[in-house]
């Protein structure tokens, strides 16, 4: 599962990179979550400004030593006195982490500049591998997940904080990577040859409704700027 990992890690920072270039033309990144600093290193390959946040002192640490990335403690987030400064602000599977989202999300519009792109991706719940797996989806992660969301109940949350869903994509790995690792957690013998399958069937079926998606990526806008 590490060596998969490793993989499909190395796909999704290409596919990241070209959903965001494809959003937005701007190139100030924030990257909320940023763990060991991977995409946003990448993303300052590929000619963006980037900066990070990450909890983790180690993952930190790491992402400016092998990086030499600039990121910030989460208490530095919400602490700094910034007015619009970024382009981008990117959460890939960080949101469903944070004790009080509705804080953060209002830290990051006042970071974000006019017409700037905010970009969450979250697990689905209401995907086909979620109702399969039920209470063993990896998807739910327990215990460090603290919130989930379907397509309808983030709209609650964006049209609370008045950002209005522009677009929204599927991150087209993840339900085999979160089948396969379902099945383990199944304790199932063929966990990666099951998970393939019952993966697949769930990608074949969101390919009908992006809304079933084992992860969606919404990528939003304040609607006062469209």
């Amino acid at each position: 599962m590490n060596r998969l990992y490793h993989t499909a890690r190395s796909i999704m920072l290409y596919l990241k990179f070209r959903m965001v270039r494809n959003e937005s033309e701007g190139d100030r990144l924030l990257d909320i979550g940023c763990g060991t600093g991977y995409f946003p290193a990448y993303m300052q390959r590929r000619g963006f400004g980037v900066n990070g946040v990450e909890v983790d002192p180690a993952a930190a640490q790491f992402a400016r030593k092998t990086f030499g990335l600039n990121v910030a403690t989460p208490a530095e987030f919400l602490n700094r006195e910034i007015q619009g400064y970024f382009d981008i602000i990117t959460l890939w599977h960080v949101l469903e982490h944070l004790d009080d989202f509705d804080l953060y999300i209002d830290r990051m519009l006042e970071y974000l500049l006019p017409g700037g792109l905010l970009v969450i991706a979250l697990p689905n719940c209401s995907s086909p591998d979620a109702r399969h797996y039920k209470e063993y989806w990896a998807g739910y992660d327990v215990p460090r997940h603290l919130w989930h969301f379907t397509p309808s109940t983030f709209k609650v949350l964006a049209d609370k904080h008045r950002l209005k869903i522009i677009k929204m994509k599927r991150l087209p790995l993840d339900p085999f990577y979160n089948s396969m690792l379902s099945e383990k957690y199944w304790k199932s013998r063929f966990f990666m040859i099951k998970g393939t399958i019952i993966g697949k069937l769930a990608y074949l079926e969101s390919l009908f409704s992006l809304k079933k998606s084992s992860s969606v990526v919404y990528f939003l806008k304040r609607k006062s700027d469209s």
